[in-house]
């Protein structure tokens, strides 16, 4: 193997904002930060969570989460053509 030419190899500390975890790994970075790991992620955990920052899904149930009542459905009347 030639020599200098690889990154440094670190063991480096990940830390989970989700769950607030901290592990380490083998990394070319000493520290690293995730929001979602495998100790969080509903894949693994069978959990579902919701990460929502920006309160996207508040926004979509507010504009699309109730059905207003004022829309009626005019039932369909027969013609007697046949």
């Amino acid at each position: 193997m030639k020599k200098d030419i690889h990154p440094q190899y670190y063991q480096a500390k990940v830390f989970c904002a989700g769950c607030r975890t901290t592990f380490t790994i083998g990394s070319t970075v000493p520290e690293v930060n995730v929001t979602v790991c495998s100790a969080c992620h509903p894949f693994y955990t069978g959990k579902q969570t919701l990460v929502d920052s920006e309160g996207r899904v508040e926004r979509f149930r507010r504009k699309y989460g109730k059905v207003s009542s004022d829309v009626s459905v005019a039932p369909e009347t027969s013609s007697g053509v046949a």
